[in-house]
Order: C-alpha cells, then structure tokens, then sequence
C-alpha cells in the first residue's frame, strides 16, 4: 500500500548542518518543504542559500518569524520560527500546508553538554519528540525519518557496528536517543499506519560542495572536523587530538566519516521507502563502512586546504574508543544507498565552505 509521494514534507529543525542538506535535497527531488526551526544553532542565511540553490525565488516576510519561497520550480519552501516542544509553534507548522511526511533533526547533540546538562537534554530531544508525535497523530500524519546517533552504541566491541549491536549509551545524549526510539517504537506498536525510520548515522563531515552552506556551530565545535577547518582556516591555533595511544596503526582513534550529502540523500532514500511500502518501523545505520584515523583526516584536509593543521597530543577522553564503523549494509540493502563520496572529497567540500566563509553564516 503506497502513501501518497508527493505531499509537503515537515522538516524540525531544518536550519541546521544536517537539516539544511536534507531540505536542498528533498526540494531538489520536486517536494515542497515546511521548515520548524527556533534558530538556536543555526542561522535563516542557511536556507535563504538553500532557496537559492534549489531555484526558489521571491523570499518575502509575510508574518514575523515566518518566510515563503515562491515557487519558480513548482515547489515551495516555508520557514516557521519555533520550537519543536511547543504546541502552537508546531500548529502553525502543520497551517502552512497539508503534512504528508516528517524529518526530525530538531535537538541538541552535543555530548559534552549532554553530561553538564542532562535535563535540558532529556526536555528537549525526548519531550520534543513527544510533542510532535502528539501533533503529528492529531493532523494524522504518520510517516516520520528520525534523526538518530550511532552514540546510543556505546563502547561496542564489535566492529563494523550492525544494527543488532546492544544499545548501551554511556552518555545523557546518546540516553535521549535511545529513549526517543523506544518511544517511536511503542508508538509504531500502539496503531496501525505509522511508517518510521530511525537512521543511526555516524560522524557527518564536509558540506554541499558549492561551498554555500555547511557547517556552523556556535561557539567552540563539539566535533573533530569543525575544529580542524577553523585551524586551518585560522580561527583557533591547534588542534587537541584525544589519545595518541589507542591500539591502532598510528596510535589515534578510527571513526567512519560520511559526507553530509551522502547522509542527506540517505534520508531521502529511507522517506521514499517508507511511502512506497507497507507500514513499518525500520531502523538503519548510516555510514561509509570505512574507517580513517584522526591523523588520516588531518592529513587529508591539510591536502585539500593546502593549509597546516598544526595539532597537540592530550590525553584519552572517558568514553572514547579506538575503533567505530558502521556496518551500513542494511541500508544499502534496504534503500539501495550507500555512501559514495570519499574522505578526500568530504575535505574538498569542508574547505570550500570553510574558506567561503571562514566565520560561518556570519559573514
């Protein structure tokens, strides 16, 4: 039984790294999309240069808060300023247009923070996500892509990662994760006609390869290739590598890097096999299937920047390991995706936005 494809996809927190790409490429696939963001960590630039991208024109304010895209493609593109755990923000999301589909990317993922701030945490991506399975339900609307982590893993000691791996966070973030898929799943099991897919996706680097939008956190980056483009782009002096002594061919840890197109189209492809077949509740991981070091990634931007990424040795943080990969083959078996662009091209295109703008959306 097929769901009707071509309805307006909601997409939370559609402003972000992960979110924008996902918005471009669902507008570059002809589906109008619906963006609910608060812009707490991301900027409206971001998807006044999606718009762009996608061929959208006639950006006019048309409440406060609020923007549309007129179409000159034959799809739209709608912003609505709010938060995912408030009702009437969520209800004037679901105004702007019938909502046949959801992307969920809204919440906070830092792991760090997660730990200083664990109810914040817990409010936000868990009640959230309640929140809007509760408006979703009421505007009958029962096809949502979550944006998962392969941080609910833990320190799994099997590598590649499958998705049969124990689910065992060892942090507060990967913990609201966890919850938020048990939570799906009791709601995929309570009715008939949920079709969910919680995407458990690895380490998302790079940026669209125009160099217009990518990454732009706020403050100090939590993750490893932020801070490895500002040092090569100037704006910090070093880069603190966490362990040098893991049991690995240069002593630094190994993780699978997945270009953020790759991870976008990935999400397209799990939206278009949820409203192709039968009802479900799927959960898959996303990743290259490869592993690079620390020093491999460094080594491959300082070839890409023609910059040096000068970097100093500290010790191991709690919870590190020395090996992540995703077994990605059920995705690939499932949505007939597999991620293509390599560590070099995820460089590439880090680099390209990065020096396009060295101080993010700021500029």
């Amino acid at each position: 039984m097929e769901q009707e494809a071509d309805s307006t996809v909601l997409i939370t927190g559609g402003a972000g790294f992960l979110g924008s790409h996902a918005t471009l490429v669902l507008l570059e696939a002809g589906r109008s999309v619906v963006v609910l963001d608060d812009f707490s960590n991301s900027r409206p630039e971001a998807l006044r240069r999606v718009a762009a991208l996608a061929g959208l024109d006639g950006w006019t304010a048309t409440a406060p808060g609020q923007w549309r895209a007129g179409p000159s493609t034959g799809v739209s593109l709608q912003v609505v300023t709010g938060d995912v755990r408030r009702v009437g923000d969520l209800e004037a999301a679901f105004a702007q247009a019938p909502i046949g589909a959801v992307l969920h990317f809204a919440g906070l993922k830092a792991v760090a923070e997660s730990v200083r701030q664990p109810l914040r945490y817990w409010q936000v991506n868990v009640g959230g996500s309640l929140r809007l399975l509760e408006a979703m339900t009421a505007h009958g609307c029962r096809t949502l892509v979550f944006s998962s982590s392969a941080t609910l893993y833990g320190l799994c000691e099997q590598v590649p990662i499958s998705e049969s791996a124990p689910v065992q966070p060892i942090n507060p973030y990967g913990s609201t994760k966890a919850a938020v898929e048990r939570l799906l799943a009791d709601a995929a099991a309570s009715e008939p006609g949920w079709r969910i897919a919680c995407l458990r996706y690895f380490n998302p680097v790079g940026a669209h390869p125009s160099g217009r939008i990518g990454e732009d956190p706020s403050g100090l980056p939590n993750n490893l290739f932020p801070l490895v483009s500002q040092v090569a782009v100037g704006r910090l002096p070093q880069l603190q590598v966490y362990g040098c002594d893991w049991p690995t061919a240069d002593g630094t840890g190994i993780r699978d890097y997945i270009h953020v197109m790759d991870l976008a189209e990935g999400h397209r492809a799990a939206l278009a096999l949820l409203e192709q077949e039968s009802p479900q509740f799927l959960t898959l991981n996303l990743g290259s299937g490869r592993g690079h070091s620390v020093l491999e990634l460094v080594r491959a931007f300082e070839a890409a920047s023609g910059r040096p990424v000068p970097w100093q040795a500290a010790p191991r943080r709690p919870g590190d390991s020395a090996v992540s990969i995703a077994d990605a083959s059920a995705a690939q078996r499932r949505l007939d995706w597999r991620a293509s662009r390599s560590l070099d091209e995820c460089c590439r295109d880090g680099w390209a936005w990065q020096q396009a703008n060295p101080h993010g959306y700021g500029d």
